[in-house]
């Protein structure tokens, strides 16, 4: 039972990134690309922790918090570029 719905997040969370891709790539504006990126982010380390799940692997874990910490960098430094101009002051 658990593998099955396991099988279904896979699914829906390859779903959920690859229609946030699509919003990264054609997003009418530039804060709809970055709010569609972070997305990307939280997808991708919810399509990681599945895997760990999936293969009974605690090491996983470490490498979604790794996508974690450089997600919110990467937001925002991004952030910060369209409303700034500049990253480093």
């Amino acid at each position: 039972m658990i593998n099955a719905a396991i099988w279904f997040g896979f699914v829906a969370v390859s779903a959920s990134l690859i229609l946030s891709l699509y919003r990264v790539l054609r997003g009418p504006s530039m804060p709809d690309r970055i709010v569609a990126a972070d997305t990307l982010y939280v997808n991708g380390i919810a399509l990681v922790v599945l895997a760990s799940m999936f293969f009974a692997d605690s090491l996983y874990f470490e490498a979604a918090l790794l996508i974690a910490m450089v997600g919110f960098v990467g937001t925002v430094a991004w952030c910060k570029f369209v409303t700034r101009g500049t990253i480093i002051d």
